[in-house]
C-alpha cells in the first residue's frame, strides 16, 4: 500500500508530510521519557524485521492482486505507539531513498497511513474493547486479527481520500474505493493471522514483552529476543523473499483497474520531476535488485510453475535494507535515550 507520487499532488503530499513530521516529533518527545536501555535495540531489530517481512508479497487467490505485511500493529504491541511509528517511518525512509519503494512525496503519507493509524488508532482497539485489559493469549489473538483489519481498512480509505483530493490522477472516488476496500479486507485478514500467531507465539516465550507482571520477568534479558530477530529478519529477507508473489499489490492492482493503465505516470515537470529525479540518484537498488537487472532479464518474472524466483539481487537488498533500517531505528533509539539521560 505504498502510495507513489503519480497519486498526489504537492498541496497534499505537502500537508502529510508536514502532519507526519509533527507525529513524529511529538513521539519522540514522548518517548525520551519512557525509553529504558533494554529496548533501544529490540526497536532496531523489530524494523529490521518488518522491513524483510515487507519484502514477501502473498497472493490474494482469484483476483491477480497480493499483499504484504504492514508491521504496524505489531510494532506498537511490542514497543508501544510512540516508538513504533518511529520504526515504521524508518522503515518507509529506507525503502523510499534506496530502494525507490513508495514516492518521496508520498513519503508522509505513507507515514501516516502504514504508521500513525495502525499505531494510534487500530492498536489501543486491542485491549480495552477487544481483548480486555487483562488480556490471555487466545483473545489477544482474535483481537489481533480484528485490530490488523481495522488498520489496514483505515490505511485504504486514507489512500482514497489522499487521491482523490490531490485531483491529478483522475480516479474517482466511488470505484477507487469500491475497489480498495474489498482487496485490502482480504490482505488486512492475511496480516490478521499473521499478526496474531507471532504474538501469541511471543506472548508464550516472553510475556515481559507485553506488560505481563511476573516475579523475575522485568529483569530477563531480552538479548534472545534481539538475538532471534535479527536472524529472522536475515532469513525472510535474505532467502524467503525469494517467494514473494509476483502480483501487483493492492494499491495497484485497483489503480490498473479503475484507470484502465498498468501504471500511472507522474507530471514530468515542477516538484514531480525534480523528486523522481533525485529518486533515481539515491536508489541503489530500485525495485529491491541491482541498477539494470529487470532490464536485463527482459521483465521476465517467476511463472506459476516456479517455485522460487532465486536472485542475488533480491537477496543482497533484503540483507542491506534490513541492516539499514536497523541503523536508522535502533540510532534514533540511542539518541533518544542519550538525550533523556542527559537532562535527567
Amino acid at each position: 500500500m505504498h502510495m507513489a507520487d503519480a497519486l498526489l499532488s504537492p498541496a497534499v503530499g505537502g500537508t502529510m508530510w508536514a502532519a507526519s513530521a509533527g507525529l513524529l516529533a511529538y513521539s519522540s518527545s514522548r518517548l525520551k521519557s519512557s525509553l529504558d536501555d533494554r529496548r533501544v535495540p529490540l526497536m532496531g531489530v523489530l524494523a529490521a524485521f518488518v522491513f524483510a517481512a515487507q519484502m514477501i508479497n502473498f497472493s490474494i487467490p482469484g483476483t491477480g492482486s497480493s499483499g504484504h505485511l504492514g508491521g504496524g500493529l505489531i510494532l506498537a504491541v511490542l514497543l508501544g505507539p510512540h516508538a513504533a511509528l518511529l520504526s515504521i517511518a524508518s522503515v518507509l525512509a529506507v525503502q523510499a531513498l534506496f530502494f525507490a519503494d513508495g514516492g518521496l512525496l508520498a513519503l508522509g503519507c505513507n507515514i501516516f497511513n502504514l504508521g500513525f493509524l495502525p499505531c494510534f488508532l487500530a492498536y489501543p482497539l486491542l485491549y480495552s474493547p477487544l481483548a480486555g485489559a487483562a488480556s490471555n493469549r487466545s483473545r489477544l489473538m482474535s483481537a489481533a486479527v480484528i485490530a490488523a483489519v481495522i488498520g489496514l481498512q483505515l490505511g485504504a480509505f486514507g489512500v482514497v481520500l489522499e487521491t482523490v483530493a490531490s485531483g491529478i490522477s483522475e480516479l474517482p472516488f466511488s470505484s477507487f474505493v469500491l475497489l480498495m476496500l474489498p482487496i485490502h479486507l482480504a490482505i488486512g485478514l492475511v496480516e490478521g493471522v499473521v499478526t496474531a500467531t507471532l504474538l501469541a507465539f511471543l506472548h508464550k516465550a516472553r510475556p515481559e514483552l507485553f506488560g505481563v507482571a511476573r516475579p523475575g520477568l522485568e529483569t530477563r534479558s531480552l538479548r534472545p529476543v534481539v538475538v532471534g530477530l535479527a536472524l529472522a529478519a536475515m532469513v525472510v529477507g535474505g532467502g524467503l523473499s525469494w517467494f514473494a508473489a509476483s502480483d501487483p499489490d493492492g494499491l495497484e492492482w485497483a489503480t490498473s483497474k479503475v484507470s484502465g493503465k498498468a501504471e500511472l505516470s507522474a507530471p514530468e515537470t515542477g516538484i514531480h520531476a525534480t523528486l523522481s529525479a533525485l529518486q533515481k540518484r539515491v536508489a541503489v537498488l530500485p525495485d529491491y535488485n541491482f541498477r539494470g537487472a529487470e532490464a536485463a532479464k527482459g521483465e521476465v518474472r517467476k511463472d506459476a510453475d516456479s517455485w522460487a524466483s532465486v536472485d542475488v539481487g533480491t537477496s543482497f537488498s533484503g540483507l542491506l535494507g534490513g541492516g539499514l533500517t536497523l541503523c536508522l531505528a535502533g540510532g534514533v533509539a540511542f539518541v533518544l535515550r542519550r538525550r533523556a539521560q542527559a537532562k535527567a
